[in-house]
């Protein structure tokens, strides 16, 4: 049988079908998977939603029952020192609990637009507000942004941690309805109302209204119910008493917020945004303090820090926080600033920052003279001040020495100088400029030009890392920074932890009040300690470290001699700021008015900083004493926390080795045995970059001695010929091309080894010496002068061969009896003639002696001159000479009319 044959238009109908039937397959398969996916991602769904089911289930299994009691009183936190006792509760003391009836609409408008604007709709838990929450978190991890209501909120206040965990956010909302179930939505309004931290130690608004404004809360003005209503989201960061511009814009943006929920009209919020903020504030001296909690100041910052941390809600929940307050250095600080003999008017004020130098810690907190616990803290709040001189060990010294490694006797010249592309002259403090200095003399002397100088050379860019490291952060530099006028400004308690860097090796630690909390399970701990930072080398601390001790000292222009605690090794640094011109001609000032002075200084235990000045800037600091407080302060509570806590000294590290230099030398010189002590400093360097010559600038001129001395006898003349040569004979002119002194010689002479006496002076290089005799040994010496400066002696000896020429004595003769009798010999009281007998130096063989006497006669008869010293025969009185008078009786001693010597 034989196959039939295809055409090609079978093969081409069956192609297509082929492909027909391939397009059919394929639809089905894709069909199929799409059906697949549909299903599979139901299923996840349904499993999803399951599971979730499950596990809301399994969370609200868990949760605890709504406890009327919790609901309404908050829950007090307990705060414990460094020592592990409680010194402070904080919880429903004092609260003025408001029923809702009688909370004003305005009130509830002003809180609900800014809280929970559909409060009064929702079932406890906000749906659409919820979902703008998940996209959130979705975007930006989860915990990235909040969706509770006013009632979850007081949910969360009572019966949870602050964690972001889904399990206590699952466990909130189901609270949050079951107590919409139980409670009526003025009943949840009110426990939220009495509840909530407005701040520090404030609970509810009945109790804020009373505590800022002094007024029952009908009495409140719109501005006022707008700031109160502001202030939950940021209790201490929107206190109008500590931060008026942030409570301020909180205010306005409560204002905006009642207009949008159509609570108020535009033009009543333009009205109320126009109050002064401290508008209606109680002042703060009319503040009554709250007696009842120790340690005022120190707990105002903890709170502070717990809101800083995200976790100032947690003080309704009944934490504990274990602080490191140490109770015995806050008692110390607190009877300082409350002794009014401690400051020198009546209206200025001081904050004070004790921190453990090694730490970080703060052991105590001076908020200001008399502190009553919820002013304005001048330790922590007071972060706006620019810190002057204080800031130069941190922004120009500390960068130079560490980028540029400088030893604490670098050249710097104290000279008149221009900021950079200004015609604004730079100045110092006395209006003086001193010339050529050393680094260490420039910062404990506090001379600005020096250290805007040291800025431009370590450059802005060094010296704002240099800061950012020791907890400083700006956004940038001027040269005026580096004398504390520019942009950096911060409080007493960052001072104090940047300087205690400086002391601790170059580690820093940012200063904390908290060590931990521990929630109200008892199990669950939050850490506060902060990890240490390497901030510089060491060198660079010791050496900073070394200059600021002289700063203290009693040397030479030292500007804190004032805070010198004795047997304490102490650093420090003083500041002071300046007014601009504006302002003096604003706030009428008196020539030498600064706002602001500091002082900061550590041990190797504390490091403390110290604000003074007055609240309000107009008021201005005008005499010494004002500007001398914070350096006097410093010294009191140093010396009663080293009594108790004694601290020892700081050590050289390794890195640093030290030698004396030469001021001014440029390079630096090493100082030799004959540098002047006032041109020679002890001077600190970074090993290996100390100097190794020595200066030649103040080494000794010295004249060459005579060479080639040779003496020879002269048997003719009976003398010694003597001849030598010097270098002056062919030397003109100094090494500076200057005309040198002429030169001459001093000739000496002994006989036998007897002693020697100048026989010649003479300008030339020979000598004779006559009288030589034979038989005898003769040293010469011969010694170079030009003007100040005497040569070493060169010596010759010459022994005069042949026998010693002996005289025979001369029979002296008989007197003649018919001879006038001698005169009587001078009376040596004789006032009117003291000088009979002269110095002679002559020849003794020709007998030439020069015998000019000098008398001094003092006027009462006592005469001195009467002995003559010669090298030869000296004058015999003349016989023929008329005998003197007879003296007259000495005057008695303080008679005469002569002026006498005081001791002057």
């Amino acid at each position: 049988m034989t196959e039939k044959r295809r055409t090609r238009e079978d093969i081409k109908r069956e192609r297509q079908s082929q492909q027909k039937a391939k397009k059919t397959k394929n639809k089905t398969s894709a069909g199929k998977w799409i059906k697949r996916i549909v299903l599979t991602i139901v299923l996840i769904g349904g499993l999803g939603l399951a599971s979730g089911a499950a596990l809301f289930g399994y969370y609200v299994s868990k949760a605890p029952e709504l406890d009327e009691e919790l609901l309404k009183d908050p829950i007090s936190s307990e705060f414990y020192d460094v020592n592990g006792e409680l010194f402070a509760k904080i919880g429903a003391e004092n609260r003025e609990y408001v029923k809702y009836e009688d909370i004003p609409q305005q009130m509830i408008d002003a809180i609900i637009a800014t809280e929970d604007s559909r409060f009064f709709e929702h079932f406890g838990v906000d749906l659409w507000r919820l979902g703008g929450a998940v996209f959130a978190n979705l975007r930006d991890g989860f915990g990235a942004q909040g969706a509770s209501t006013i009632t979850q909120q007081v949910v969360k206040n009572s019966f949870f941690t602050n964690e972001k965990k889904l399990e206590r956010k699952a466990q909130e909302a189901w609270l949050a309805v079951q107590l919409e179930r139980q409670y009526s939505k003025e009943e949840i309004f009110e426990m939220y109302f009495n509840k909530i931290l407005m701040s520090g130690r404030i609970y509810g608004f009945g109790t804020a209204a009373k505590e800022f404004y002094g007024k029952e809360l009908s009495e409140l003005t719109l501005a006022e119910s707008a700031q109160l209503a502001g202030m939950p989201q940021s209790p201490n960061n929107f206190n109008p008493y500590k931060k008026p511009e942030n409570a301020e814009k909180r205010r306005n943006i409560v204002l905006s917020l009642m207009v949008q929920h159509n609570k108020i009209t535009q033009a009543q919020a333009d009205e109320a945004k126009a109050v002064d903020i401290t508008a209606g504030l109680i002042p703060e001296e009319q503040r009554v303090a709250n007696l009842e909690t120790k340690y005022p100041a120190f707990l105002d910052v903890v709170l502070s820090e717990l809101e800083e941390k995200g976790d100032g809600e947690l003080i309704a929940e009944g934490i504990k926080v274990y602080t490191t307050l140490d109770p015995q250095a806050q008692t110390i600080v607190e009877n300082v600033m409350n002794n009014d003999s401690n400051f020198p008017t009546e209206n200025i004020e001081a904050g004070v920052a004790v921190v453990d130098t090694q730490t970080g810690e703060l052991r105590a907190i001076g908020g200001g003279r008399n502190y009553k616990g919820f002013n304005y803290n001048f330790a922590y709040d007071n972060s706006s001040r620019s810190p002057g001189s204080t800031i130069k060990p941190l922004i120009d010294y500390g960068p130079a020495i560490e980028h540029l490694k400088w030893s604490t006797g670098q050249t710097l010249v104290d000279e008149p100088m221009n900021y950079t592309g200004s015609k604004q002259v730079i100045t110092n403090w006395d209006s003086k400029y001193l010339g050529p200095m050393t680094a260490r003399e420039a910062l404990y002397a506090s001379r600005n030009i020096p250290a805007v100088k040291a800025f431009k050379e370590v450059g802005a860019d060094r010296a704002q890392q240099f800061i950012a490291n020791l907890g400083i952060k700006t956004d940038s530099l001027v040269e005026s920074d580096a004398i504390g006028g520019g942009h950096v400004t911060m409080s007493p308690i960052q001072m104090a932890a940047s300087y205690a860097a400086f002391g601790n090796n170059g580690t820093y630690n940012d200063a904390h009040s908290i060590s931990k909390i521990v929630f109200r399970d008892g199990k669950t701990s939050k850490s506060y300690k902060p990890e240490p930072k390497i901030a510089m080398s060491d060198y660079t601390a010791y050496m900073v470290t070394d200059i600021l001790r002289d700063v203290v000292s009693n040397k030479r222009n030292a500007s804190a001699p004032r805070a010198a605690v004795s047997g304490v090794d102490i650093a420090g640094k003083t500041g002071t700021t300046n007014y601009s011109s504006d302002e003096f001609s604003k706030f009428n000032l008196k020539r030498g008015s600064v706002p602001d002075s500091w002082f900061a200084g550590y041990s190797t235990n504390y490091s403390i900083a110290i604000w003074g000045g007055y609240s309000k800037r107009k008021d201005a600091i005008t005499t010494w004493d004002e500007r001398w407080m914070p350096q006097y302060l410093f010294k009191s509570i140093m010396t009663d926390l080293d009594r108790n806590n004694p601290s020892s000294s700081f050590k050289q590290p390794s890195s640093v080795v030290s030698a004396d230099v030469v001021i001014g030398s440029k390079p630096l010189q090493l100082a030799t045995s004959y540098t002047p002590s006032n041109m020679r400093s002890k001077e600190l360097f970074v090993k290996g970059t100390q100097p190794t010559e020595y200066s030649e600038e103040y080494v000794p001129q010295t004249l060459d001695a005579p060479t080639g001395l040779t003496a020879t006898f002269n048997e003719v003349a009976q003398l010694a010929d003597l001849s030598w040569t010097h270098p002056s004979l062919t030397e003109g002119t100094d090494e500076n091309g200057e005309n040198l002194d002429p030169v001459t010689y001093e000739v000496k002479m002994s006989v036998e080894g007897g002693a020697s006496s100048v026989v010649a002076t003479s300008s030339a290089t020979t000598a004779q010496i006559p009288g030589i005799e034979k038989g005898k040994t003769y040293n010469f010496t011969v010694t170079a002068i030009s003007g100040d400066l005497r040569s070493d002696p060169a010596s010759v000896t010459l022994f005069v061969e042949g026998e010693p020429v002996v005289e025979e004595p001369t029979k002296p003769e008989e007197p003649d009896d018919n001879n006038e009798k001698p005169s009587q010999p001078e009376n040596p009281n004789d006032s009117t003639d003291n000088g009979n007998n002269g110095n002679g130096n002559g020849n003794g063989n020709n007998g030439n002696g020069n015998g000019n006497g000098n008398g001094n006669g003092n006027g009462n008869g006592n005469g001195n001159g009467n002995n003559g010293n010669g090298n030869g025969n000296t004058e015999v009185p003349d016989e023929t000479t008329p005998p003197p008078t007879q003296p007259t009786d000495p005057t008695t001693p303080g008679t005469d009319d002569g002026t006498t010597d005081d001791g002057e």
